[in-house]
């Protein structure tokens, strides 16, 4: 019986299809990117994420819109920030670099942590104190972090660690990194391999603004080399509190629940506005009220499950859907996974939580109204 069992398993695994092994995208995409065969890759297998498509948030615009969420949030740390540390870290590395640094509302610092403890490097993170999700305060904290937080902003934040970089032998990894922006530009090259072709409408939550650049890197490079047909339009979108791209001015006290682009000051602000030119995009302003419906849309109607911030871009498709030509298809990317703030999730679910229920038949029945 156990040698018939086993025969019959071998066949079914040899007729089975041998998946091609995912390295990472630096692997996947290397003759992009600025590396060598000699470089010593730090990878944790990242990139690589879904493109879904939304079928209700494309039913709410109609006209033969297709909508399709770029899911980064299924990235090792659960956030975009890892297309971009691989490559940061990994030159870090190559350099002789011992130690990096780096200032984060969250997700850098985890992305950060991670990739330098896969490194065998110290990371040392700067966060506003008080703004960061507790999700990705402890991310940092198991990788191995040493984390001060500051009495100031994210801003300030940055301010100090540039401050550092310059005058220490410490390697700054935030998105003013220019391997960072290498790193992040796969995640277009993901989308066109995917797609067949470059999306109408690209539509992004802009904090410090680097992923919006980075994804029109992305597809300049695929469109130069023909890989695509076309540019997307790039529409960022900023939380009301937190928008310095639209009101075209610092905001010195950014004021948002989206933390992970609670940023009022971007260090690619012009690399930002010269991909707004360039694509013919714009950049608007969200609520939080409506980056909270869109969360709650994505969650309860999609099955996606992704942080506040994240959902800006979804929200701002919708407040601006009226523009969407007709039959365009449009990506939003969302960055983070909801994962990394489930207290935002607890407070902002309409959905019913029942508690003290007794533990009988009738009364769960009751409860679920059979009876």
């Amino acid at each position: 019986m156990t040698t018939s069992l086993s025969a019959a398993n071998d066949a079914i695994n040899h007729r089975l299809p041998v998946a091609k092994r995912w390295n990472g995208l630096i692997d996947a995409y290397r003759p992009y990117l600025p590396v060598t065969d000699s470089t010593p890759i730090i990878s944790l297998c990242e990139g690589n994420t879904p493109l879904i498509p939304v079928p209700s948030i494309a039913a709410e615009i109609g006209r033969g819109v297709q909508v399709y969420i770029k899911y980064d949030g299924l990235n090792p740390t659960g956030s975009f920030k890892d297309r971009g540390m691989t490559m940061a870290v990994t030159k870090a590395k190559e350099a002789g670099a011992e130690a990096i640094i780096c200032a984060s509302t969250g997700n850098t610092s985890a992305a950060a942590a991670a990739y330098a403890c896969r490194g065998g490097m110290r990371a040392f993170v700067l966060i506003p104190d008080g703004y960061v999700a507790l999700g990705k305060l402890a991310q940092a904290l198991l990788y191995g972090a040493e984390i001060l937080a500051i009495k100031g902003n994210f801003d300030r934040a940055l301010e100090i660690v540039r401050e550092m970089s310059d005058n220490y032998p410490i390697t700054l990894v935030n998105s003013v990194n220019p391997y960072r922006l290498q790193g992040q530009k796969t995640a277009a090259f993901e989308v066109v391999d995917v797609l067949g072709e470059a999306p109408d409408w690209l539509c992004i939550p802009v904090g410090n603004a680097g992923n919006i650049s980075a994804y029109w890197m992305g597809f300049n490079e695929y469109y130069a080399e023909k890989r695509c047909t076309k540019l997307p339009k790039m529409m960022g979108f900023q939380a009301s509190g937190s928008a310095p791209l639209v009101s075209g001015e610092r905001v010195k006290n950014p004021e948002t629940l989206a933390t992970a682009i609670r940023i009022g000051n971007p260090a690619n602000w012009q690399k930002a506005l010269d991909v707004q030119a360039a694509s013919g995009g714009q950049f608007n302003a969200v609520t939080d009220q409506e980056i909270i419906a869109a969360y709650r849309k994505l969650g309860g109607n999609e099955g996606i499950f992704c942080e506040p911030a994240s959902a800006a871009s979804v929200a701002g498709l919708l407040k601006v859907k009226d523009q969407v030509p007709m039959g365009a298809t449009v990506v939003c990317v969302l960055t983070g996974n909801g994962l990394k703030d489930p207290d935002s999730a607890i407070q902002h679910s309409e959905n019913q939580f029942h508690q003290g229920v007794d533990p009988e038949l009738a009364a769960v029945a009751k409860v679920m109204g059979f009876a």
